[in-house]
């Protein structure tokens, strides 16, 4: 277990030695053989093999005097090596040492590994390489290695660190307070297992900058409470993206910018592939997305995952952004940039099962075309800002053309804006060439509205459409007419209730 649990730096002999010494460690005075007594043997040797200290390191010669005459084949400790500390003693226990899963669990709640369930389902995602031999040792009877005290060797360097110490006492500042909250980090590598906000890995060129860090931790304990010992948030970014220091952080839904001017929480949710919104028009990318583009198709370059300055082509600041892989994101007002997607007045579509259940009516997302460009453009500064972190926008503009009487040209769009938290809300808006109608709830899977309007020769009457392939139908004692697939209706007593309502236009 120590061997394989060993983080995969150096040469196999010496990670076998350093695996028996750990193993050593803990044999001497353990002569409790009872399940319990080997089960916190087991929990010792697990602790100091998923962080070794560096005084293991120092004088191992005895130990590699000592090796087995035949190693494990190295491909399974090349693939455990890009893991996480947390992931490898789960690979290890499920499937080299056959523990069952609760059993599993319980040993990395031991360890203070946190969500272990989801480290168990890394775990079994890994793929093992073919090894051309067991995984196990062959079993041999071995005893701790005997070796000469190291007591004469740290005590002396004991002794020169007291001494130096004194020596510049007076030329180091004094030792900052330690943070109450602990900043973790994911494994580098995590990301290729398991695509979810935690294996973020943390990117910029202050991610070793200690002093920074313990402001940025220290500010958000104050911000928020969290003061409890264990409490911990992930550090995500830490650098100079818009030329000042900045630590973006996050604690389940809530997401920290720290700067030495100060501190902002926002609730941001846990979508795992959503650019994060930087100071200077900047966007933090999921590690998986490398390679994003403008709008008009050309490369925006990328560093530490951070973007070049991008911004939207709106007064407001809000609308498209760029190209991700197979979808357009934008800026919406959150912390978070999410999902864009855009339906014409030609989109038709009848059956709910081919609808997308996110966002309860957008078709998968694909890249925005000119077109939805330039709509969602219009859209944006009309689309109110929330408080809650949006995932996802469609918008449909199921009805285009030019209102009776003189109104001009006008669309009708219904646009669904899906929450972080799996809710969402909708909402019809009649855009005229004078100013947006905002016309009430709309379903984005079978649009359909209406509203009283006044026309330019100052009459009220009552508009509604639906989307192609359905037909509005009003009821409220109105007298009406269709001019292709708009509805216009007039009343004695125009402002009335109206009930409207989408049929197929097959009925």
């Amino acid at each position: 277990m120590a061997y394989f649990v060993l983080p995969g730096r150096g040469k196999r002999v010496y990670r076998l030695a350093l695996a028996r010494r750990i193993v050593d460690g803990t044999a001497r005075g353990a002569r409790d053989r009872s399940a319990a007594g080997l089960a916190r043997r087991r929990t010792r040797v697990l602790r100091r093999a998923m962080r070794p200290s560096r005084r293991l390191q120092i004088g191992l010669g005895p130990w590699l005097r000592a090796l087995p005459a035949r190693l494990p084949d190295p491909a399974l400790t090349v693939a455990l090596a890009k893991l996480e500390p947390g992931v490898r003693v789960a690979y290890v226990l499920l499937h080299i040492e056959g523990m069952p899963r609760f059993a599993v669990r319980d040993q990395l709640i031991e360890l203070r590994v946190r969500r272990p369930w989801q480290v168990i389902e890394a775990a079994d995602a890994v793929e093992a390489p073919p090894s051309r031999r067991p995984a196990r040792f062959e079993p041999v009877p071995v005893r701790p290695v005997r070796n000469r005290s190291v007591l004469p060797l740290v005590t002396a360097a004991a002794l020169t660190a007291v001494l130096v110490g004194a020596l510049v006492v007076t030329e180091r500042p004094p030792a900052a307070p330690a943070a109450s909250l602990r900043l973790v980090t994911a494994a580098p590598d995590a990301w290729r297992t398991v695509r979810s906000l935690d294996a973020w890995p943390a990117r910029g060129d202050l991610v070793r900058d200690d002093v920074f860090l313990r402001e940025a931790a220290t500010a958000w304990a104050a911000e928020t409470g969290a003061d409890r010992p264990g409490d911990a948030a992930q550090l995500l970014y830490a650098g100079r993206a818009a030329g000042g220091p900045l630590a973006v952080m996050r604690s389940g839904a809530r997401l920290a910018r720290y700067t030495p001017a100060g501190l902002e929480v926002r609730l941001a949710g846990a979508d795992p592939a959503a650019p994060i919104a930087l100071p200077g028009g900047r966007w933090l990318l999921a590690p998986w997305d490398a390679a994003p583009e403008t709008l008009d198709g050309a490369a925006l370059a990328v560093r530490d995952g951070v973007t070049a300055p991008v911004a939207p082509a709106t007064p407001c600041g809000r609308g498209p952004l760029f190209h991700v892989g197979s979808r357009t994101v934008g800026a919406l007002g959150g912390p978070r940039a999410p999902v864009l997607a855009y339906r014409s007045p030609d989109h038709r579509t009848t059956d709910p099962r081919s609808l997308d259940r996110r966002t309860s009516g957008a078709a998968p997302a694909e890249r925005l075309g000119p077109a939805g460009r330039d709509f969602w453009n219009r859209l944006g500064c009309l689309t109110a800002e929330r408080d809650r972190p949006v995932a996802e926008a469609v918008a449909w503009d199921f009805w285009a053309g030019r209102l009776p009487h003189g109104g001009g040209r006008a669309d009708w769009t219904c646009t669904r804006l899906a929450f972080a938290d799996g809710t969402g809300s909708s909402e019809a808006m009649l855009l005229t060439r004078a100013e947006p109608i905002r016309t009430g709830a709309c379903d984005v899977g079978r649009p359909v509205s209406g509203t009283w309007w006044t026309a330019p020769d100052g009459a009220r009457r009552y508009l509604a459409a639906a989307a192609r392939g359905l037909t509005p139908h009003a009821d409220g004692g109105l007298r009406t007419r269709t001019e292709g697939r708009l509805l216009v209706g007039t009343s004695p007593d125009p402002g009335g209730a109206v009930r409207v309502t989408a049929r197929d236009r097959d009925r």
